[in-house]
């Protein structure tokens, strides 16, 4: 790994951390079902969807996925959350809302992935001027 691309790395880690940090600071839930984590991942898995999109039209360098995709939406979404909130809810015996969960950050996240790639390709291609 070259220096800028550790840079990029270092950089775009630490503003996905702050951003999920400011975001799952305070608990929110939607009845039992946690939300914080669920609008982290989609809104990381909307921008690495925006992104892959932004790379291929513009030709962009592999370093500039170190910053955004591995660095930026690696700190921002988190894996070990959603699965430690599923265990919450099964050690609570809350099994319809553990699969909601489930379904919902697994399902949305894709969701916004795919979105993202169309939204993009879209305004790119100028379907939206």
């Amino acid at each position: 790994m070259k220096g800028i691309e550790l840079l990029l790395l270092a950089a775009g880690g630490l503003v996905g951390t702050f951003l999920r940090f400011k975001i799952t600071a305070s608990p929110l839930l939607w009845g039992s079902l946690p939300m914080n984590v669920l609008i982290v991942n989609i809104i990381g898995s909307f921008v690495i969807g925006v992104f892959v999109v932004v790379s291929q039209q513009w030709n962009l360098d592999a370093k500039y996925a170190f910053f955004v995709a591995i660095g930026f939406c690696g700190a921002l979404t988190t894996m070990s959350s959603f699965v430690l909130e599923a265990s919450n809810l099964f050690d609570n015996r809350q099994y319809a809302v553990m699969a909601i969960n489930v379904l919902v950050n697994v399902g949305l996240s894709l969701g916004a992935v795919m979105g993202g790639k169309v939204v993009t390709s879209a305004i790119m291609a100028g379907e939206f001027s």
